[in-house]
């Protein structure tokens, strides 16, 4: 049972973004990547994105930073308002994670976020039974924890038993619970404004879109971490059955994930 027990807030940051003069924020642009200030806050887009090359817009408040000094830990309330533009391709999202895959900046880690996550076809990542490997999600994970990490050497075993459904339905679900997993499917990622909250709690954390709660769980990444938004063209497949893939989407219009404003608090 999630069982929260702060009822004090300090907010720490509160951007509406209709500025190019924040703060806390540091910008990424690639090629066929582009951001814009508008009358209704801050657009990341992608616009003509190839196969052939990576093709990201973000913001973030951890680029410079060793991960042992990411900003956030629990307990903090993170605020968005959000919406899309055109039909994504690749993935997007906001909340808080660990910057795993950062060659040159940082050594590789395992996997650790919360956050508001959207993955197009032909992604796959079902990491959570019974929700799909793609669309928009709720979503926890952390494989940094010594639970996560005892089952390293199980894992050949794991995915040659994850063949047979009933093993996989028998199995599963303890990696999922040492793996801290876990999701909840969200209704789309559409060109309505919407208002998404996330509480993180050192004993789990809820998701909620205006106002309704989408997930509780008592599973949730430990910290630190730092916070992400950002629209991209890859695609991944990861599944408990040992498929594996990567690759890059081509955008031929424009896409865009579009914020008005962004407010994280600390919960005292």
């Amino acid at each position: 049972m999630l069982t929260p027990g702060m009822n004090t807030t300090r907010t720490i940051i509160a951007e509406t973004l209709r500025s190019p003069c924040w703060s806390h924020w540091h910008s990424t642009t690639t090629p066929a990547g582009h951001m814009l200030v508008t009358a209704d806050g801050l657009r990341l887009l992608l616009s003509r994105a190839q196969r052939t090359g990576y093709a990201n817009t973000q913001i973030d408040d951890y680029a410079r930073l060793p991960r042992r000094r990411f900003p956030w830990k629990p307990p903090v309330r993170l605020t968005v308002r959000a919406r899309a533009s055109g039909t994504l391709a690749g993935t997007a999202g906001f909340g808080f994670w660990n910057d795993p895959f950062a060659p040159g900046r940082r050594s590789l880690a395992l996997p650790a976020a919360i956050w508001f996550f959207y993955a197009s076809p032909p992604s796959d990542m079902p990491l959570a039974q019974n929700v799909p490997g793609q669309g928009w999600k709720a979503a926890c994970i952390d494989a940094t924890q010594p639970a996560a990490l005892a089952w390293a050497p199980l894992a050949p075993s794991v995915l040659l038993l994850n063949q047979w459904q009933p093993l996989y339905q028998r199995i599963w679900p303890h990696v999922q619970r040492a793996l801290r997993i876990s999701e909840a499917m969200l209704p789309p990622l559409d060109t309505q404004w919407h208002e998404y909250m996330l509480e993180w709690w050192p004993n789990g954390a809820r998701f909620s879109v205006d106002g309704r709660i989408m997930l509780e769980s008592d599973r949730a990444p430990r910290g630190p971490l730092g916070f992400i938004a950002w629209v991209d063209n890859q695609w991944a497949v990861v599944t408990p059955r040992g498929r594996f893939g990567w690759g890059l989407l081509e955008v031929a219009g424009l896409q865009a994930l579009d914020l008005a404003y962004v407010r994280i608090e600390r919960l005292e």
